[in-house]
């Protein structure tokens, strides 16, 4: 593990990465760091502790003063007010407690784009296992790619991850040459219902095992000099499989044979036609898939 890498996001905007990295991840990684790297994170987890402790305190008033209201006079805003409040002061006390629960859950190690996610690399003549953030931003361009719209409809891009159709293309720089490995047990996409309305679906591999992820990464420098350097990468992804196609999903991610891992993290970039065998001989689990909580 590089672990200057993990201390250098420890320290990262003074631990202002906290709320994007996995509680397993804190929780397992940080104690290996250097104790100015723990101190950092630590101040960043007590001020969200106050935030949080003083956001609840203003949503439990909200909460008592509104159903007041209900209690003289029924009205729909008070009703919604209450609605409202309820999942705030849930949603505070959840947080509030997993700061201080010790005992790791499944859910610890769940990430969504822009966290930050441990990532295989080649590194020298051996790999590491790097700190990488889950949205690719290609080097020489403003932090601002990593937005599309404005206003209401602003979004994120959907560079977290990299169509196998898009390679030669928009990946170019990458594909052939800057690779990755991410080892993941489930994976989570949204789709629409019959009813329009969108749900997300958690896909397991019906064999348990573990995942093994085709990434691409870059080093991203921020062209005006006031950002620090970010690795960061992007997910492969195919068409779907046909399970997943079932269930409403138009792109799967790639899953490598073990057998290809080293051949995927030491490409060659005049032969590209290797990585799309590689591509081709990817393992095709049943991914069971269930709602999501």
């Amino acid at each position: 593990m590089s672990l200057s890498e993990f201390a250098a996001l420890w320290l990262r905007n003074n631990g202002g990465e906290r709320r994007k990295i996995p509680k397993a991840l804190l929780d397992t990684v940080g104690p290996l760091l250097p104790q100015e790297a723990q101190n950092v994170m630590a101040a960043a987890q007590a001020s969200d502790e106050k935030d949080w402790q003083e956001e609840l305190f203003v949503q439990a008033r909200r909460l008592a003063d509104n159903k007041r209201k209900l209690e003289t006079k029924f009205t729909k805003t008070a009703e919604k007010e209450v609605g409202i409040a309820t999942r705030k002061v849930d949603q505070y006390k959840g947080w509030l407690q997993d700061l201080q629960r010790q005992q790791l859950e499944g859910r610890d190690w769940r990430f969504f784009p822009q966290w930050w996610v441990p990532v295989v690399v080649r590194e020298g003549d051996g790999y590491a296992v790097k700190p990488m953030r889950y949205q690719l931003r290609k080097p020489g361009l403003p932090a601002s790619s990593d937005w599309v719209g404005s206003g209401a409809t602003r979004r994120l891009s959907g560079t977290y991850n990299a169509r196998r159709d898009n390679l030669e293309r928009y990946w170019k720089n990458q594909f052939g040459y800057t690779h990755g490995l991410m080892v993941v047990s489930s994976f989570y996409e949204n789709v629409d219902g019959e009813d329009g309305k969108s749900r997300r679906i958690k896909f397991t591999p019906r064999t348990g095992e573990p995942m093994l992820v085709a990434c691409l990464w870059a080093n991203w420098q921020d062209p005006a000099g006031e950002e620090p350097d970010m690795l960061c990468f992007a997910a492969v992804t195919d068409e779907p499989e046909p399970e997943v196609a079932a269930a409403g999903h138009d792109r799967t991610i790639i899953n490598l044979r073990p057998e290809n891992v080293e051949r995927w993290l030491n490409p060659d970039p005049a032969n590209l036609g290797e990585l799309y065998e590689i591509f081709d001989d990817k393992r095709h689990p049943y991914y069971e898939h269930r709602a999501a909580a």
